[in-house]
Order: structure tokens, then C-alpha cells, then sequence
């Protein structure tokens, strides 16, 4: 607390020009708000007054489940019985009880009850985890005002309207609240708003000035006051409302908002009031509903169901037809059965009443072609791969402690399908923590580390001449040799860094400048004016720690923390700031003592993203007048003076370099003032300042452009906004995966140039291709210029003849405005899907979700949105596929997210691994699901027309309730949980391998009527192959013919065996599990069987003692058994041996080699598979190496004679 109060003293409101203060003068009136939309009211510590109506508000819990305790019955029956096969077997139930049912009721009515309870629990389970998130952020603790000056703790879910709040530094406002007061006299406080807009820079709050007074726990003890305000509404930028104060009403805007979900810091404390709670807060009225999302599998699921519902519906009629042409025609011969006796349904009178009711007989006999059990497996083994998904060790994040998260189950197979990934970038792909690296000082370039970038590609470069041909390698090696000698320094330079103890945003190496050494440097003074530079223009504030006696920086943007601490390593350590100085301490000074220097701060200009610059003017202890710049170079090189561009050309060869490396950079420049003509200019400022009306910003721009003006280059800084770990290698994995990458961040254009390079979405050579909007009022000029500019574009990338080459597209969002109109957007989708890269600046949440829906709708392929902020929500929601980090800031994305992981990197596993997994085993589940149901549904059709369509089933009502439920039901879900075609390990060496899925190779049409083709069949061979064995043949010793039980038996042993076995054949890789499970049923059903004959004749009927006394001693039901079985695998084996001979596929290939251990034989040939194994790309290391090794070849074949070029060949 006392710290914070030190602080205090400051009124930092006076450092800004632009951005957080008005002039006094222009305190405004109250907002005029009478009318709709206006009629909150607020009574400010009076909580109480908002328990009854008018005034009773929402309270501060929140939920985002999808049920609650009395909806989730009716809602979830309504989304099973959503399901046409469900509501199918629903009907089939209830026709159970009546006398047209071929089966009993029970054997209908316990399956679907199974099915449907399964699939039920399924979804409260996950509900409940939603609810239990639910439950944490409602828990969190924030203090408020009891009674009597008296603040105590109470959870977020308690808080109420018109409760006073005291939130302190780096906690999140747990509703909306108006700013009262701060830690800061003048009660400014920073505000972080990653959760809402993704942006990483401090904003800056202002509490009214009468209520600066209310700056201690204490003061709260008699304060009251009113707001009316506008409704809950989710607009995040604005906000109208009256404060109501002492007798007097002050007018509020944005400025004195503090949303919840956003965060306080470097502030110590503030004090609010709650004006929004819970789902009226400006954060949740912006969440929408997620959209019920269904894999491409599933729903091309339904399509096949309703193509066998079609057959179900044929061969019934079929059955139907026969069976009244039966009735009308033979029944009367058939004495046996009484026709004149008979009830309506058997009437030789009414043929067509027969046949319409024998439909309905028919429709529930036929039904087992629809697969019962298919969703209830399918979710059974999505819960079991979420499981999987969820216990990775190797996507568990030591540091944060979070594991991967399958937050619904409903889309792994999706993750096997994606074709474009569209990212954010702060908090994605970067940590935010910018690494001062490198630097150009008076034309010098400073800095020996490398980034990670260099050293990234380096050591991939190394490694990919290791693999050249020896003789090439060497000559290589002898005409690269500065090149390998730079790989080398490179990754020295890696080694050196880790024996040394890192300092936290300062990762500079060079002994020229460290240590005072910068004195001994040609261009002392200018250094000197370098480090100055960064130790005075900025708006931190420092920070005393206590432990290591050094100072720390609370900054409002990491790039200027970085400065600062750079700053200090260089000797110049920013040490105190008071209202009018800024205090540096430099320790190398000319006669080798510490000095602490007073620099006057006479203005400050900061830093927006339109001037893209920050200037401070200061005057020194000698008395000059200084102005200090800092900014982009090219807004910085505009503004230079013909004698300030000495050091230009050299300083924009770094720049250029430094931007090649993936670093951040900025241009530092200044100017020496006479006291003359900062007089007259600094009249000009004040008078402007204080000015009232709208044109008062446009004013003050223009009076400090004047100020920008012939300005002399010092030198340049580059930082590295540190990628998180392994980004570039994962990046590099997708792309070779066939994965196309878009990248839409907040930042602006230079920034995310600069992460497409670092992250290797561009890299040098890359042809970029912008597109900006013209300055213009007609907004059709506009629009008919960024369409040319697109058609150009596509003109371009036509007309190019090198294979190599590759564009990226760059627009920012106000362009990406006009892009996106419905007469636009086709041609914008056009020309990104021709470039490798992608990458939209500047970008609103809005548009993210607009960008991703095109994509989605546009390519009509599986789109993956990933991000970490409230601001990707949209686009989460968007995707086919949402992916949240669960990093340190917040939980919207991954609340609102189908997956979560704690880095980016984690992504390349998520999809090569377990997408590839999951698909090629739900594809594969899906379809021996319908072959099965064909092989054994077909076969009742069959005996229908040899018993004259009478209805009557050759199975045992407990056999066919078996069927799906116990006896096919664990092998299949076997298969579709550990079934690995190829291993984890394989899937990252081999990502080609991923294309199967994207392509659908294993859920296309032809494979899906192929495997229906394999059960049409096997159904044929099962049924007409045992007919004609057992047909006019004895079955016992004593003569007899086998009876319909005992035919029934047979054909249903071998439908049991047959399909285990095809299932054992489709499988690529074994456990114990498996084997338990396909020999497992096999064996349950002779258990079964063996149980079931011992049982009262009055419980198993026809079946009595069937398999000791009928079955089991009879050769033929042996034989039988094993020459079906054999039948009806052989076509699928010759399949996939001619497939596997002929026309293999990539893990066909990789199975072979493992199975003959040429992995570890043949190191060579497993290399060179393994560079065959990756789909073209234009993006990630492998392209940039790739790029760079034609480049030194070019040299290579360029340097020597084409003789030499030659001979090797013709001698080989």
C-alpha cells in the first residue's frame, strides 16, 4: 500500500496529449438520455434499493451451459429423437406392443432405451464440466463495501447492482463499473483489454474529478450518488450515461468504464461501482450462443441412413406385394391355417388390408438395416478418443500445468479434415514478451544473438546439407564456406546464451557496447544519444525492487519495457519520474562514476496507431532544449532533414535485415530546439489544448507534426516479440501437412509482417501482394479500387511461370471492410486461396468471424479457427473446428471452444496425430457399421421370400436383441478407439500422411458403396450357401433335415464369425483389447447359445438344448461355419492385396517398411521417404531452407564452368 501511495503523487493525465484527457475548460454538460433504451438507474452503495422492481437488475452469476436441472429432460429427448434413425426405432417400439410386430416388445423397446440413456448421459456429462467453469469464475472473491467504511469479501455471483468494489492491481473487474477513484491522484488507472479486443497495450482510464476524493476505504462510509444510463446493450466502445453527485450531475463516457473481464494494472488499487452485472455486462451480451456443430462425417451419415431407409422402404414393399398376391391367391388352398377363421390382417377377402398391415410387419422386420446401435458406438468411442485426447502427456504444458482439453466430443474426426487454419497472433503465436536483440547505432549494427528465427533455420539448413549426396556436400561446403561459418557462430552463439543467467526482455550480446565499452567506439556521443533516447521517450513509470535493488518498468506496451531494461543494461537506468523530470542514473560516464541526470519534460506526444510515433521534448542540465522520436522508420525517414540522412542507407540495410529475422523494429531520431522556437511553438500547443469544439485533435496533430519535423537518425532498435515454443516448427509441420495458414490479428500491418516472418508465413522472395484503400470520400471509388487492385493481383499470379514462386496477401481491416461486401468477397476468396500466406491486420472481432465464415462458406472445406482472447470468440464460434489456448489471460476462448491446449504448438499432435487418427477410425467404424447391418438384414429379407412373405423371422428374438447390443458392438468400438494405421511417431516424420483425410480417402462414396457392396454380398453368401448346403440334407444320424431353429442357428454362427473376422482383417494394429474383443464375442455367442438351451423350454422356446443336442454334434453346422466364414472374407482380402500391390497408399508404403525393419536398416531410404512424405508448400522453414539451398545452387552452377557441372554425369 505504501508503494502505492508514493505513486500517487504523480497526476499522469498531465504527460498525454491525445489520448485519455480533455482540456478543463471543456467539462461538458449531462448527456440529454431521456427516452428508450435509456432507463437504468443506479443507487451508488445502496445495493439494497436494486432487491425490488423497478430497480431489481440481473444478478452477477453467469451460465453457459446448454441445460439446466428442469430443460435437460425435454431438450435432450428432443435432440435424440432429432435423429431420424431414433425417432425411426421410436415408432418401431411403440408398433412393438400390437399383434403386427414380428418380435417381441422387449426386443425393441431395451435397445433404444440403451442407445438413447447412453447418449443422454454423454451430454450431461459434458454440460457438468461447463457447469463446473461455470462455478469457478462465479467463485472468484472480490472485496466490496460492507457497511461503515468497512470492505470485505464476497463472491462474484453475490455481487449487485450499486455495490462499491475495490479491485487491485492485475485482478479482473468482476462486473461493469464506474471508475471512482485509483491509487493515482489524479485517478488514472491502466487498464489491460486482451479479453475484449486481443490488443496487449495498456489503455487508460479516468475516474471523474469529483470523485477523486474517494480514495480510502474509509471515505465509502456516507457516499451515495446516482447513474441513469443507457440499457445493457453490447456495444464495448461506448457508453452515455448522467452521475448524479452532491446536488450536481456530471456526464460519463467510456473513459470512466471499466468492463468486466478486463484487467487493472500497473495500478495499485481503484474503486468502483457496479452498474452491469452478470449477463447484462458488455462481455456477455457480446457471447453469443454456440452453434450446434456437426462433423462432415455425421452428416454425410444421414444421408446414407436415408439411402437404406430407401431400401428398407423397397423391399418392404416388395414383401408387402408378395405377401397379399400370397394371400389373395394361395391362402385359401392352405388348409392348414383355417382362411375362413382368420382376423383382417390374414383375410383372403381383403388382400389389399393385408398387405398394407404386412408392410408395417415388414418396415419393423427389415429394420435391422438401420443400425441401432451406430450413435451410441459413436459417441461410446468419441468419449473414449476425448478421453485419449485429454490424457496426452505429450500436450500437457509443464509451465502452466494444462493439459490438452476435448471440451466436446462431437468433432475429433473433424481435426482429421482440415484444410485451413485460420490464427490470431498475440497470445497465439507470440508470448507478448518482447527480447531486446540487436540494434543500428550511427550506421553500425549492433548485436550478435541470433533470433529464433535465425536459429531455427539454420540449424534445419545444416541438417538438410547433411543429407546432400557427399560429393556435392563437400564442393558445396568449400564454395559456402562464409555461409557455414555463419551456421556455425549461429549456433554457438545458442550454446553461450544458456550458461548465462537470462535477463527477462534483454537478450543483446555484444562486448563493443556492454560494459562501458561504447565509449571506445568512433561514434561515442551518438551512442550516447542512442541510450538516452530509450531511457527517456516513453510513459513508464519504475519500479523499486526490493530484493535485487534494481529497478523494474510498469509500461504500457512490453515494447518500452524492453527499451527500458535494455536502457539499463547499457548503463543508463531510468530511476525516478515526478510530474515535470525524468531522472536517468548513467554509469559510464566519462569520468567513470554513476551521475544521476534531471531531464526537464517540457511535452510529450505519445504513441497512437495513426502517428505510429512518440516524441518527448526535454531539456537537459546544460539547459538545450532536446526532441527525442521514436517511431516507425518509415514514418521516421519522412520526417528527416537532407543533413539528418547520414546514416540512412546503412541503417535501412539493418532495418531490412533485422526485418528478414522476424525482429520488430523502430527508428529513433532527434533535434536540438532554440528557446526561441520552442516558445513559439509550445504557445501554439498550450492554445490548441485548451481549445473547445471537434477540431481540436486535428489541431493539435497538425501543431506536433510541425514539431516532427528535420529530424537528425541516431539509429534503430529491433526486438523480438517472442514466439511461443516451437510455434515455426509447427507451423512448418501444418504446411507440410497441406495445411494452409491465416493469420488475423488486431496489430498493425508492420507487426504482423513481422510475426509472418518470424514465424516463416513469409520469408524472403515471398512476392507480397497489398492491399490498401485509396483516401477518398466516395466510397464506390474506394471499392472499385481495391477491386482492381485484387483483379491485378490474380493477373499477376496467373501470368507467373516459376513454380517457385510464391505470393502472400496483406490487407488490413478497413480494407477488409470493403473485401468483404457481398459483390466483393467472392474475388478477395479468389485471390487468397491462390497465395500461401495470408495475413489480415488491423482486424475487429467482427471481421475475424466474417473472414472465417467465408472461408468456411466459400472453399465448403473444414475450417479451424485458434485463439486465446475474448476477441477470437467469434470466430471459434465460426470455424467448423474452435480452439482456445488456456494460457494466463482469461477463459473466453476456451469456454467457448470445441478443444483447448495450452500452446500453439500443441496444435501439430492435436491434428497430424490425433486428427489423423480419429477420422481414419470413425470412417472406418461407420462403414463396417453398415455392412454389418446389410450382411445380416438382408439375410431376414431373403428368408421372407422363401416362407412366402409370411413375417415370420429365422431368428430368435434374443439373437437378433444380441446382435447390435453385445455380440458386434465391442469390436467395432475397438476399431474405432485403438486402431493406429501408422503410429504418432510416424504420423509427425510422415504429416503427407494427414492428406487421407482432407482428400476423405476412407469416407468417399466409393468406398462407403463398397462396403455396402461387401454386405449385399456376404448377406447372399451367408443365406443362399447354407440353404444349399442344408437343403434336402440329413443333418443327424438318424436322417433328419435340419429345422428352422437349427437352420437359423447356422446362419446366424456364421454371420458371427464372419463379421469378427472382417472386422480382425480391416484392423492395421493389435492389442489385447482388440483380440479380447473380436474372439471375446465370438465366444460369448456359443456361451450364449449353450445358456440359453439350458433354459425352460417355456423361456427359450425353439432353442432348447439347440447347440448340445442339435448343433454341436452335427460336422455339417462345423463345416458350414468355416467354408461361409471363408467365402465371404475372400473378395476383401484380394482387394486389399491387389490394392497393396498395385495402387498403395502412403501408410500402406510406411507399413511395409516398418514390418521389414528398413526403418533401422536402410537409414538412407527411410530419409528419403520421409522428404517424399510432405506436400509441396510455399510457407514454413522447409520452403524458406528449401528456397535458400536453390539459391546457393544457383550461385554454385552460376561460379562454375559448365564442364565441370557436367563431367560427374557423363563419367556416371
Amino acid at each position: 500500500m505504501t508503494r502505492g501511495r508514493i505513486r500517487a503523487r504523480l497526476r499522469l493525465s498531465h504527460l498525454y496529449t491525445f489520448a485519455c484527457t480533455r482540456p478543463e475548460a471543456t467539462e461538458e454538460g449531462p448527456h440529454s438520455i431521456e427516452g428508450p433504451g435509456y432507463s437504468r438507474i443506479v443507487h451508488c452503495n445502496q445495493p439494497l434499493m436494486h432487491k425490488k422492481k423497478p430497480f431489481k437488475y440481473r444478478s452477477n452469476y453467469i451460465s453457459t451451459t446448454k441445460y439446466n436441472l428442469f430443460t435437460f429432460l425435454p431438450k435432450a429427448l428432443y435432440e435424440q429423437f432429432h435423429r431420424v434413425a431414433n425417432l425411426y426405432f421410436l415408432s418401431a417400439a411403440i408398433v412393438s406392443v400390437t399383434p403386427l410386430s414380428p418380435f417381441s416388445a422387449v426386443s425393441m423397446i431395451a435397445p433404444l432405451v440403451f442407445v438413447v440413456g447412453l447418449s443422454m448421459a454423454k451430454e450431461a456429462l459434458e454440460d457438468w464440466r461447463r457447469f463446473m467453469q461455470d462455478i469457478k469464475v462465479n467463485s472468484r472473491k472480490v472485496k466490496f463495501h460492507k457497511e461503515e467504511g468497512v470492505f470485505d469479501y464476497k463472491s462474484w455471483k453475490k455481487l449487485q447492482v450499486g455495490d462499491v468494489v475495490k479491485v487491485e492491481k492485475d485482478q479482473f473487474f468482476p462486473a461493469d463499473l464506474l471508475l471512482l477513484s485509483s491509487s493515482y491522484e489524479d485517478g488514472i488507472c491502466y487498464v489491460e483489454t486482451m479479453n475484449l479486443d486481443g490488443e496487449t497495450n495498456l489503455k487508460v482510464k479516468r475516474a471523474l474529478e469529483v470523485t477523486l476524493p474517494l480514495d480510502e476505504d474509509a471515505s465509502f462510509k456516507n457516499f451515495t450518488g446516482k447513474i441513469k444510463c443507457e440499457d445493457p446493450n453490447p456495444s464495448l466502445y461506448t457508453f452515455i450515461g448522467n452521475f448524479e453527485y452532491d446536488h450536481e450531475i456530471y456526464a460519463l463516457d467510456p473513459s470512466q468504464i471499466l468492463l468486466r473481464d478486463s484487467k487493472l494494472r500497473n495500478t495499485a488499487f481503484v474503486y468502483g461501482v457496479v452498474i452491469f452485472t452478470g449477463h447484462d455486462s458488455k462481455v456477455m451480451q457480446n457471447a453469443t450462443k454456440s452453434p450446434s456443430k456437426r462433423s462432415r462425417i455425421e452428416r454425410k451419415m444421414d444421408y446414407i441412413i436415408y439411402v437404406l431407409f430407401s431400401l428398407l422402404l423397397v423391399i418392404s414393399l416388395v414383401s408387402s406385394i408378395g405377401f397379399a398376391v400370397k394371400t389373395k391367391f394361395d391362402m385359401p388352398d392352405w388348409w392348414y391355417l383355417q382362411p375362413q377363421n382368420t382376423d383382417d390382417y390374414y383375410d383372403p377377402r381383403k388382400p389389399v388390408l393385408s398387405g398394407v398391415t404386412h408392410l408395417i410387419t415388414a418396415l419393423m422386420l427389415y429394420g435391422y438395416l438401420i443400425p441401432i446401435s451406430l450413435y451410441v458406438s459413436i459417441e461410446v468411442v468419441k468419449v473414449l478418443q476425448a478421453t485419449f485426447i485429454n490424457q496426452d502427456i505429450q500436450m500437457y504444458d509443464e509451465e502452466t500445468g494444462n493439459p490438452a482439453q476435448a471440451r466436446t466430443s462431437n468433432l475429433n474426426e473433424e481435426l482429421g479434415q482440415v484444410d485451413t487454419i485460420l490464427s490470431d497472433k498475440t497470445g497465439t503465436l507470440t508470448c507478448n514478451q518482447m527480447d531486446f536483440l540487436k540494434c543500428s547505432i550511427a550506421g553500425t549494427a549492433y548485436g550478435m544473438s541470433s533470433s529464433e528465427v535465425e536459429l531455427a533455420a539454420a540449424q534445419q539448413m545444416a541438417s538438410d546439407l547433411e543429407d546432400q549426396d557427399v560429393e556435392r556436400s563437400t564442393d558445396f561446403r568449400q564454395k559456402g564456406k562464409q555461409q557455414e561459418i555463419e551456421l556455425e557462430t549461429v549456433v554457438i552463439s545458442e550454446d553461450e546464451m544458456v550458461h548465462k543467467s537470462p535477463i527477462k526482455g534483454f537478450s543483446f550480446e555484444d562486448s563493443r557496447v556492454m560494459e562501458g565499452n561504447w565509449l571506445n567506439e568512433p561514434n561515442a556521443d551518438v551512442i550516447m544519444l542512442f541510450f538516452r533516447i530509450l531511457a527517456i521517450c516513453h510513459t513508464a513509470v519504475p519500479e523499486l525492487n526490493e530484493e535485487t535493488g534494481s529497478y523494474t518498468y510498469e509500461s504500457e506496451s512490453p515494447d518500452e519495457a524492453a527499451f527500458l531494461v535494455a536502457a539499463r543494461e547499457f548503463g543508463f537506468e531510468f530511476c525516478k519520474r515526478t510530474q515535470s523530470s525524468v531522472f536517468v542514473r548513467e554509469r559510464y560516464s566519462a569520468s567513470g562514476q554513476t551521475i544521476e541526470r534531471e531531464f526537464k519534460l517540457l511535452n510529450m506526444l505519445e504513441f497512437t496507431s495513426k502517428r505510429k510515433r512518440m516524441t518527448v521534448i526535454v531539456r537537459d542540465e546544460d539547459g538545450q532544449i532536446l526532441v527525442l522520436c521514436k517511431g516507425a522508420d518509415s514514418i521516421i525517414f519522412d520526417r528527416l532533414s537532407k543533413n539528418g540522412r547520414l546514416y540512412e542507407e546503412d541503417t535501412t540495410r539493418h532495418l531490412n535485415e533485422y526485418g528478414e529475422a522476424g525482429l520488430r523494429t523502430l527508428a529513433l531520431a532527434y533535434k536540438r530546439l532554440g528557446e526561441s522556437e520552442y516558445s513559439a511553438w509550445n504557445n501554439e500547443f498550450q492554445e490548441a489544448k485548451t481549445t473547445i469544439g471537434p477540431d481540436r485533435d486535428l489541431m493539435l496533430e497538425n501543431i506536433a507534426e510541425m514539431m516532427e519535423r528535420d529530424l537528425i537518425l541516431v539509429g534503430a532498435t529491433a526486438v523480438e516479440d517472442k514466439l511461443q515454443k516451437g510455434v515455426p516448427q509447427c507451423i512448418d509441420k501444418l504446411a507440410q501437412a497441406g495445411l494452409k495458414i491465416w493469420v488475423l490479428t488486431g496489430d498493425k500491418v508492420e507487426t504482423a509482417i513481422n510475426i509472418g516472418y518470424a514465424c516463416s508465413l513469409l520469408r524472403q522472395g515471398m512476392k507480397q501482394i497489398c492491399i490498401t484503400e485509396i483516401s477518398s470520400d466516395a466510397k464506390e471509388v474506394v471499392k472499385e479500387n481495391i477491386l482492381l487492385q485484387m483483379t491485378n493481383a490474380s493477373q499477376m499470379i496467373k501470368l507467373e511461370r516459376d513454380p517457385h514462386a510464391a505470393f502472400a496477401l496483406i490487407i488490413d481491416g478497413k480494407t477488409l471492410a470493403y473485401a468483404l461486401e457481398d459483390d466483393v468477397k467472392q474475388q478477395f476468396l479468389v485471390l487468397a486461396v491462390q497465395c500461401a500466406s495470408v495475413i489480415c491486420c488491423r482486424v475487429s472481432p467482427k471481421q475475424k468471424a466474417l473472414v472465417t465464415r467465408l472461408v468456411k462458406e466459400g472453399t465448403g472445406k473444414t475450417t479451424l479457427a485458434i485463439g486465446d482472447g475474448a476477441n477470437d470468440v467469434g470466430m471459434i464460434k465460426e470455424a467448423d473446428i474452435g480452439v482456445g489456448i488456456s494460457g494466463v489471460e482469461g477463459m473466453q476462448a476456451v469456454m467457448a471452444s470445441d478443444f483447448s491446449i495450452a500452446q500453439f504448438r500443441f496444435l501439430e499432435r492435436l491434428l497430424v496425430v490425433h486428427g489423423h487418427w480419429c477420422y481414419k477410425r470413425i470412417a472406418q467404424m461407420v462403414c463396417y457399421f453398415f455392412y454389418k447391418n446389410i450382411a445380416f438384414g438382408l439375410t431376414l429379407f431373403y428368408f421372407e421370400a422363401f416362407a412366402g412373405f409370411s413375417g415370420q423371422s429365422i431368428y430368435d428374438d434374443w439373437y437378433m436383441l444380441l446382435f447390435n447390443v453385445l455380440l458386434t458392438s465391442l469390436p467395432v468400438i475397438s476399431l474405432g478407439v485403438f486402431e493406429q494405421d501408422v503410429s504418432s511417431e510416424v504420423c509427425l516424420q510422415f504429416p503427407a500422411v494427414y492428406q487421407q483425410g482432407p482428400k476423405n480417402l476412407f469416407f468417399d462414396w466409393y468406398k462407403i458403396l463398397g462396403w455396402m457392396g461387401n454386405g449385399l454380398y456376404s448377406s447372399l453368401i451367408i443365406f443362399f450357401l447354407n440353404i444349399i448346403i442344408f437343403y434336402d440334407q440329413a443333418f443327424r444320424e438318424e436322417g433328419q433335415t435340419a429345422s428352422m431353429p437349427a437352420l437359423g442357428t447356422t446362419m446366424f454362427t456364421c454371420i458371427i464369425w464372419a463379421l469378427n473376422c472382417q472386422i480382425a482383417f480391416t484392423m492395421s494394429h493389435f492389442t489385447w483389447i482388440q483380440h479380447l474383443f473380436i474372439w471375446g464375442s465370438i465366444a460369448t455367442w456359443y456361451l450364449f447359445l449353450f445358456v440359453y438351451g439350458r433354459l425352460s423350454p417355456s423361456i427359450s422356446g425353439n432353442a432348447y438344448q439347440i447347440l448340445v443336442e442339435a448343433l454341436a454334434p452335427a460336422p455339417i453346422y462345423w463345416l458350414a461355419t468355416l467354408l461361409v466364414t471363408i467365402a465371404c472374407n475372400l473378395p476383401y482380402l484380394a482387394h486389399i492385396s491387389y490394392q497393396r500391390c498395385f495402387h498403395p497408399l502412403d501408410h500402406h508404403i510406411i507399413q511395409e517398411i516398418k514390418y521389414y525393419k528398413k526403418d533401422v536398416e536402410d537409414q538412407r531410404m527411410w530419409t528419403r521417404e520421409r522428404s517424399r512424405a510432405r506436400e509441396r508448400t510455399m510457407i514454413g522453414f522447409s520452403a524458406r531452407v528449401d528456397a535458400k539451398i536453390r539459391q546457393l545452387k544457383g550461385k554454385l552452377q552460376r561460379k562454375q564452368p559448365s564442364s565441370e557441372i557436367h563431367s560427374p554425369a557423363r563419367s556416371s
